[in-house]
């Protein structure tokens, strides 16, 4: 039995807003819904575990019931830090199950079904898998001297969400005391000596953090509608295509 975490802990400081940010909409509906709605298009059949702040859980049903959100998910309380949080969300799961578990941003609402599918399938044979993507920018390290200096980017990649684990595995590794060299679910992993593997991202798994972001969040939103009536126009003409979620090649394109 697989599982997936989804944290969502945040508050919205940096937008600027009273709303937290995984509650503000993109396209008339909360960005947590379209999260969660993205790993159901996975699997039916996946476990969702959603991690929130206990003062904000009554604002959560709130929205689930204007929304006619019925999609099944496990409520677990959030923590003071995404350590903590990821612990509690752990914690829901029998200490018996069998299988991987994945841990998402809740704010990551354009991850694709195929990175989705990337990251499980390669967790149950190599226990710890994350996404990520290669630096297209010119990076510089800063070292305490002015202007810093360059670094090989082919050296670097960028890592994304879902990260997915063995449970077993997880659960013995978010066992451990806290650390400050733990800044992703990954660095957790590895501090148990054991190695994660990586397999491509998409480039729309966005985070959505700042005002800009949001931004971004429905123009994308509105194109992959664009794309979707699109392909029904050609399945109409009797094409192969019909109407679907956009695949990372049409989001690129």
């Amino acid at each position: 039995m697989n599982y997936i975490i989804i944290v969502a802990g945040g508050k919205g400081l940096r937008m600027g807003s009273d709303t937290p940010k995984q509650f503000l909409p993109i396209g008339g509906k909360p960005v947590l819904m379209r999260t969660i709605e993205r790993f159901y298009q996975y699997s039916k059949e996946l476990n969702v575990i959603v991690v929130l702040p206990r003062e904000q859980q009554a604002q959560w049903r709130a929205l689930c019931e204007r929304h006619h959100f019925d999609l099944a998910h496990t409520i677990a309380d959030g923590g003071s830090t995404r350590y903590e949080s990821c612990q509690n969300g752990l914690a829901a799961i029998p200490d018996d199950a069998d299988g991987v578990v994945g841990f998402h941003d809740g704010v990551r609402p354009f991850v694709s079904v195929e990175v989705i599918e990337r990251c499980f399938e390669t967790a149950r044979a190599e226990k710890a898998v994350i996404p990520t993507l290669p630096v297209t920018d010119t990076l510089r390290h800063i070292d305490g001297q002015r202007g810093g200096k360059n670094v090989l980017r082919s050296e670097y990649r960028i890592v994304q969400t879902p990260q997915v684990f063995d449970i077993a595995l997880a659960k013995q590794a978010f066992g451990q005391p806290v650390r400050e060299s733990f800044t992703d679910d990954a660095s957790v992993i590895e501090a148990l000596g054991h190695s994660v593997s990586m397999v491509d991202g998409n480039r729309e798994n966005i985070k959505i953090t700042t005002p800009f972001d949001l931004v971004l969040a429905e123009t994308m939103l509105q194109h992959g509608q664009t794309l979707r009536a699109n392909a029904g126009e050609i399945g109409k003409c009797g094409g192969k295509q019909s109407a679907q979620e956009p695949t990372e090649a049409d989001q690129r394109g």
